[in-house]
């Protein structure tokens, strides 16, 4: 049964009748509500606990669950007795609603504003009053006063609001600017604040020739916003009145010149559809107010654009990759004017925080290494001790995966001063280098979750949220590979609570991952089952921005869940139609043994070079020991097991906390049987 759900207004929930269904009480509905605004990512059942009562009572987990149960029996009716839930799932900590991009009627009314950019006027104003007609009331209705709505309820009024604009630009495009008077002159009285509505007001009465209402609206604006607000009419806004007073020429109607206008308004509604328009407001002004005063070749101009660099390296995908691309001109730039100390603070001021052990550009971390090294060598005595760590963490940080030396004693050098200046912010900077150089060997996962623990305790003393976040996702990782879920359990519903409610959306990449490897190594799925969690969780790196994380990474799963339940390999077109990334050395013995092609496997698995020093090494690890088994190569087989022994009490690789190949106390016993001696 389809099931369609509605938050513009009241929360409610519809059946494939266009039934009411019923939700039961006030907490159940805030259940819901709350699954919806997590937009098909998992709500752990501690941060839904937290979230319905200000002070838990005893029982709460025990009542959320009860909550769920009821709101499923409501949801399918028709599932059978002791059948998964399709709809709203349990999934690793907690729960989540597989809602489809068309059954929210908020999610339908933003894809309708998404398609309209590019339609005419008219299909335009069709679309978008379509899109206004999806809404009942003020969004999320009943929880106004909820903290875990408010941001969710801010942003969808703010995209109603700037729908309204962008309906009356469409109207004022079709010649329709009486219809468009009535409508503004309501809108602008209920939002003061909104300058493109006072704008399109007076442009409005303007074009049905009333020059003069059309100022008066303008210094109405402008008394308003100058009362109310404190604040100065914008650029468009003095602009459009110099304009009106002049009887411009482009004031006039025009097809082309109004297509543009819309698309010109559409462009900056989606910009800042997700931030109310007063943020938006403090930005234009500081922003103008920037440019204004540091001089367009002040070197201040550098450290300000790595700031917020690594603040936009945190938003999502695109953010993180753009971060990246800017970064490295960043550092040029700083290098071109022959400034060690500007150098080195452009360089290290750059401290994103970095969970993953494989570079998502290597050119570009090779390039700053060498531009942190150079600058080390070239700064002037009397140094501050916090630069030059800055430019070792640097070095650590960009070397992940290399095992070099240099890199370790990097990290650790920019520890220990660190510690001697007692600087919390270089200290978190510094523990995140030294956690990308724990990997000389195998079996380390305790002492990297000694590490995270360090992080969070640090960053939650001193306010360092990306940190504090960083340190739970590695502690998620280390007690994955101790086998410890329930630890690591705590830690992935910790993340994703501060994730949630500091705007971190790539960390559900590693909590939906970890989530996918819990359910394979704890519940004993079935490969097909195990398969589609993984697959599942491989959506989420398409606009991830990590190519280092994303390469190869769901087939190296899905080879995992095959080698655990003594399965073959993919073979044949399956296997040519796979992009192995990295992974291929240590997949392709195995993919050649499923085709039956010995003689190729075990050539190929001597040419595997050994595993890179990472997350996933004692992964590799054993894939490479399963296949020297298979194939007889003894000592292929020796090596993998001096290199495994020091895991004995792990999972090979849960220690990413993304996949597993099993204990790896069962691939010492299969190598050792092998070889003819006792684990």
């Amino acid at each position: 049964m389809r099931v369609e759900f509605g938050v513009l207004g009241p929360v409610t929930a519809w059946d494939e009748a266009g039934e009411p269904v019923a939700l039961r009480g006030p907490r159940h509905r805030a259940v819901l509500a709350r699954l919806i605004i997590a937009r098909r990512r998992v709500v752990p059942v501690s941060v839904l606990v937290e979230d319905l009562w200000p002070d838990p009572p005893a029982g709460a987990v025990a009542t959320v669950r009860s909550f769920v149960a009821a709101l499923r029996r409501a949801l399918e009716p028709g599932r059978a007795p002791r059948t998964p839930a399709r709809l709203l799932v349990t999934e690793g900590p907690g729960y989540a609603l597989r809602a489809g991009r068309d059954d929210v009627d908020a999610w339908r009314f933003e894809q309708a504003l998404a398609s309209v950019g590019t339609l005419p006027p008219r299909r335009a104003a069709e679309e978008l009053d379509a899109a206004l007609a999806l809404w009942r009331g003020p969004a999320y209705a009943e929880f106004a006063e909820e903290p875990w709505a408010r941001a969710e309820r801010a942003r969808l009024a703010e995209l109603r609001l700037g729908t309204v604009e962008r309906r009356a630009e469409a109207l004022l495009a079709l010649g329709r600017g009486t219809e468009a008077v009535s409508e503004l002159d309501a809108h602008v009285t209920e939002h003061p604040w909104r300058e493109d509505a006072w704008r399109l007001l007076a442009l409005a009465l303007y074009r049905d020739g009333r020059q003069g209402d059309a100022l008066a609206v303008l210094r109405r604006a402008r008394a308003l916003l100058v009362e109310q607000l404190g604040v100065d009419p914008g650029p468009r806004l003095l602009r459009l009145e110099a304009d009106v007073l002049a009887q411009a020429e482009h004031l006039e109607a025009g097809p082309d010149r109004d297509a543009q206008s819309a698309q010109t308004a559409q462009t900056a509604q989606t910009a800042q559809s997700a931030q109310p328009v007063q943020a938006e407001q403090v930005w234009a002004r500081a922003a103008t107010a920037y440019d204004r005063t540091v001089a367009p070749g002040a070197r201040a101009r550098l450290e300000s654009t790595v700031g917020l660099l690594r603040d936009l390296a945190v938003t999502g995908g695109g953010g993180l990759t753009a971060a990246r691309e800017h970064r490295e001109a960043a550092v040029e730039a700083a290098e071109e004017l022959g400034d060690a100390e500007l150098t080195a603070r452009v360089i290290g001021a750059y401290d994103v925080p970095a969970i993953w052990t494989r570079s998502d550009d290597p050119r570009l971390a090779a390039r700053l290494v060498d531009a942190a090294e150079r600058t080390l060598a070239g700064l002037p005595p009397g140094t501050h001790p916090a630069v030059r760590a800055r430019l070792l963490a640097t070095v650590a940080l960009e070397s992940r995966g290399s095992g070099t030396r240099r890199a370790d004693r990097a990290a650790r050098e920019a520890e220990e001063t660190a510690r001697g200046l007692d600087d919390p912010a270089l200290q978190a900077f510094a523990l995140n280098g030294v956690f990308m150089q724990s990997f000389g060997r195998t079996g380390l996962a305790a002492q990297r979750d000694a590490t995270g623990a360090e992080l969070v305790a640090v960053s939650a003393r001193n306010g360092l949220v990306s940190y504090e976040v960083l340190g739970h996702l590695i502690r998620l990782q280390a007690r994955a590979g101790l086998g410890d879920f329930p630890g690591a359990d705590t830690h992935a519903a910790a993340a994703d609570r501060l994730a949630e409610r500091h705007e971190r959306p790539l960390v559900t990449v590693f909590t939906r991952w970890y989530a996918a490897l819990r359910r394979d190594a704890v519940d004993a799925p079935s490969a097909p089952e195990a398969e589609a969690a993984y697959r599942d969780a491989a959506a989420l790196l398409e606009d991830a921005g990590m190519p280092g994380l994303r390469h190869g990474l769901l087939p190296l799963a899905l080879l995992c869940v095959r080698v655990r339940r003594s399965l073959p390999a993919p073979a044949g077109r399956a296997a040519e139609d796979t992009d192995w990334g990295p992974y291929a050395p240590w997949a392709r013995p195995l993919v050649l043994l499923a085709e039956d092609r010995r003689d190729e496997a075990a050539a190929a698995l001597r040419r595997a070079p050994d595993p890179p020093h990472d997350l996933l090494a004692e992964a590799l690890w054993a894939l490479t020991g399963h296949a020297a088994v298979a194939l007889g190569d003894r000592e292929t087989m020796r090596r993998a097991y001096r290199a495994l022994a020091p895991a004995a009490g792990e999972l090979a690789g849960a220690g990413s906390g993304l996949l597993t190949v099993g204990p790896v106390t069962d691939h010492l016993t299969a190598l050792a049987t092998a070889l003819g001696h006792r684990p």
